[in-house]
């Protein structure tokens, strides 16, 4: 679902708006709720396909090289990659940094069941 940018005319800010659909006419500031918003034309992002990304990481022969070896680094970069700049979640957040600095993180102990 896109997100589109707009420039309120009244209180003078940009603003990103959420829309599920197309709406002709544009929807009120979600800041001073005033309808003087004007549509910018702004960048877009299109995420590639999991072939495509699966197919850049095999043909990087130095990462490939790493992660046979269980190099920690090639392991976070492959993470990275695969992530798509995606945030990485807070509970991995220390893994994937000691993973960055060459460190293997530890292994968890088995949880309880």
């Amino acid at each position: 679902m896109p997100v589109y940018e707009y420039w309120c005319h009244n209180c003078k800010s940009k603003v990103e708006i959420y829309l599920t659909r197309f709406e002709e006419t544009a929807p009120a500031c979600p800041k001073c709720k005033s309808n003087s918003l004007q549509r910018k034309f702004s960048t877009f992002m299109v995420k590639k396909s999991y072939k495509e990304v699966y197919d850049n990481i095999l043909s990087d022969a130095q990462l490939m090289r790493g992660m046979m070896n269980n190099d920690p680094k090639a392991l976070a970069a492959w993470n990275s990659k695969m992530s798509g700049g995606e945030p990485v979640e807070p509970e991995f957040k220390e893994s994937l940094e000691r993973m960055e600095h060459g460190e293997m993180p530890s292994r968890m102990p088995p949880a309880d069941l």
